[in-house]
């Protein structure tokens, strides 16, 4: 498991970096793709197979983050039309059995995965947006990592057994102060270089809305009673199952630094 985790993330880190080191179009397309296949395992994992409407509630999900790189407006439309083509399907199929589920599900995977998912590219839009999501994600992957490493060492108590029995209290609190050391650290060496007043308060929220969206993401699957949305990264289990702690840790970040940075 160790093993397959590591060459997963040698294999996917230097693409990260690079596309955000690119922006623009090439690194919302990579967000769309992203989205996309979260949305779609999303979908599937709760019906247990796809569907049409299913597939087409993924499509209408990975639009956000297009939108979003037009501007807010363009994504207030997209998410209109995420919500309204799902409702004009389900009334033209006329099955009202299953019509407020299916339709609900389809909204739950518009709001959790696409108008949160945006928030990589509305971050990235940010003047300095490239320093600010290279923070986000390898601070994100600190608090997983750090959590990760501590959990299996001294892991003992558990942390939330009904929803994620492999989380401890010990692997929890490792991860928020890996992912606090590491906001500290990126602020300097990125040369965002904020003062302690303004990132010490981030370096505190940003380990706290990893581990919220992991959990998030746990509960959501103790619900469809599967294990991971799918099997499509080695050692990690799906796209979702990777980008869960993102979904959280990206609009803290990004309201972080259009509300309180100056």
């Amino acid at each position: 498991m160790l093993a397959q985790r590591v060459a997963s993330a040698a294999v996917a880190i230097p693409a990260i970096v690079l596309f955000i080191w690119a922006g623009g179009p090439w690194y919302t397309a990579a967000v769309c793709l992203i989205v996309l296949v979260a949305a779609y395992e999303f979908q599937t994992a709760h019906r247990g197979r796809w569907t049409p409407l299913g597939l087409v509630a993924a499509g209408l999900v990975a639009a956000l983050p297009a939108g979003a790189s037009v501007g807010l407006d363009w994504l207030l439309w997209f998410t209109m039309g995420g919500m309204l083509i799902p409702l004009v399907w389900v009334t033209i199929r006329a099955e009202p059995e299953t019509a407020l589920t299916d339709w609900t599900w389809a909204v739950s995977g518009l709001a959790y995965v696409g108008l949160l998912g945006a928030h990589l590219v509305l971050l990235r839009e940010l003047s300095e947006g490239r320093d600010w999501v290279y923070l986000t994600v390898f601070a994100t992957f600190a608090v997983d990592t750090a959590a990760y490493a501590v959990g299996r060492t001294v892991g003992r108590r558990k942390l939330a057994p009904r929803i994620s029995p492999g989380k401890t209290v010990e692997g929890t609190l490792g991860g928020l102060a890996g992912g606090f050391a590491m906001v500290l650290l990126l602020n300097y060496f990125l040369g965002l270089r904020l003062e302690a007043a303004l990132i010490v308060p981030l370096a505190a929220l940003l380990p706290v809305a990893a581990v919220l969206g992991d959990l998030a993401e746990s509960i959501l699957k103790r619900g469809m009673q599967v294990k991971d949305a799918s099997s499509l990264i080695p050692g990690h289990g799906g796209l979702l199952d990777r980008f869960d702690s993102l979904l959280f840790t990206f609009p803290v970040v990004y309201y972080f630094v259009t509300w309180v940075v100056p």
